[in-house]
C-alpha cells in the first residue's frame, strides 16, 4: 500500500522550528531546555513529523541525533520558510521619501475646500513622488474604505462599529450666511425668526442630512426651504444682495463670507470632523504615517 501524502494541516511553524533546533543541537533534551518544554513535548511533536513524512529524520548515532537525508530536504525547505516569516514579523518600514506609492482620500465639498489643500500640501513636502486621489464620499463614504477604493475618510463620518477607527480632528457647528443687508443681518435669530427665513438649504443627497437638521427636526420643527441646492459650491453668488439665507458650517462659511455675514444659528447641529480608516490598514506604517500626517495638518 502507498503511504498517505503528508498532511501539511497538521504541520505548523513552531513543529518546523523544533525539527530545526533538534537538528542545530543534535539532541531531544537540549532542543527541549532551549525551548524551556518538556523533552517529551519536542518528542511528541516529532513524533507527529515522522508519521507526517514518513521518516524517522533523526536517527541515533553516536549519542547524538543524526537527521535524515529526507530530514535534511525537509529542513532546506522549511528554512527559507522560517526565514520568510521572520521578515514578515519585523514592523514594516516606510519612507515617505521614497514612495511613489498612490494614495486616495475620500472627503466631501466642505473638506476639499477648508482641508485638503494644506493635506496635499503636506503629503507633497513629504513624500514628493507620491500621487494623490480625491474621491467623493457623500453618505456612504465607509463602504469606499470597505471596498478598498480609499485609503482614509475625511469629514463627519465617525464610525462606532467594528471594523472602523476614527480620530477626531475639530469640532465644528452650523451658523447663517447672508447678505449685509439682510434686516436681520445685525439682530440676534431667535427660533421663530430662523424658521421664518427664506432658506436655501443644501441638499447633498445620498440619504445625508445636516447636524443642523437633525437638530432641528428633534426640536420639534420642519425647514421648509425656498431654494434647494446640493452643494455649497456657488453660494456667495446666489446670497448677495438678495433675502436668501443658507445655513452652513461655520469655518466654511467664514471662508466664503468676503462680502456676506455670518450670524449665529438658533441650531448650531455640532459635529466632529475626524479621520476615519478601516481596521485592515490600523497597522500599515504607510497609512499610520498618513493618518498622522492629516491629523497633524488638520487639528483644530
Amino acid at each position: 500500500m502507498t503511504p498517505a501524502k503528508p498532511n501539511p494541516a497538521s504541520i505548523n511553524f513552531a513543529a518546523l522550528d523544533t525539527l530545526r533546533l533538534v537538528d542545530e543541537l543534535q539532541s531531544f533534551t537540549a532542543a527541549a531546555e532551549k525551548l524551556q518544554v518538556n523533552q517529551s513535548a519536542v518528542s511528541y511533536t516529532i513524533a507527529k513529523l515522522r508519521a507526517c513524512f514518513h521518516d524517522p529524520l533523526f536517527v541515533r548515532e553516536g549519542g547524538q541525533q543524526v537527521a535524515t537525508e529526507r530530514c535534511k530536504e525537509i529542513l532546506a525547505k522549511s528554512l527559507q520558510m522560517l526565514e520568510m516569516l521572520d521578515e514578515m514579523a519585523q514592523p514594516e518600514v516606510f519612507d515617505p521619501r521614497l514612495s511613489e506609492r498612490n494614495i486616495t482620500i475620500a472627503c466631501n465639498y466642505y473638506e476639499r475646500i477648508l482641508l485638503v489643500p494644506d493635506i496635499i500640501a503636506a503629503i507633497r513636502r513629504q513624500a514628493p513622488h507620491m500621487t494623490v486621489k480625491v474621491i467623493n464620499a457623500l453618505g456612504d463614504g465607509h463602504l469606499r474604505l470597505l471596498n478598498r477604493e480609499a485609503d482614509v475618510l475625511v469629514g463627519p463620518f465617525a464610525r462606532t462599529e467594528s471594523g472602523f477607527h476614527s480620530r477626531r480632528l475639530y469640532v465644528e457647528e452650523y451658523a447663517c450666511l447672508m447678505d449685509p443687508s439682510h434686516p436681520l443681518a445685525d439682530g440676534q435669530l431667535d427660533i421663530a425668526r430662523y424658521l421664518d427665513l427664506n432658506h436655501v438649504l443644501i441638499d447633498y443627497g445620498g440619504g445625508w442630512k445636516s447636524a443642523y437638521l437633525q437638530e432641528l427636526e428633534a426640536a420639534g420643527h420642519t425647514l421648509t426651504p425656498t431654494v434647494a441646492v446640493p452643494s455649497p459650491a456657488g453660494l456667495a453668488t446666489l446670497l448677495a444682495g438678495s433675502d436668501l439665507v443658507a445655513t452652513i458650517p461655520r469655518r466654511l462659511g467664514e471662508r466664503s463670507a468676503d462680502h456676506l455675514v455670518v450670524a449665529e444659528s438658533p441650531f448650531p447641529g455640532r459635529f466632529d470632523l475626524s479621520i476615519v480608516w478601516a481596521a485592515h490598514t490600523n497597522g500599515s506604517a504607510m497609512h499610520r504615517w498618513l493618518r498622522n500626517t492629516i491629523w497633524e495638518t488638520c487639528r483644530g
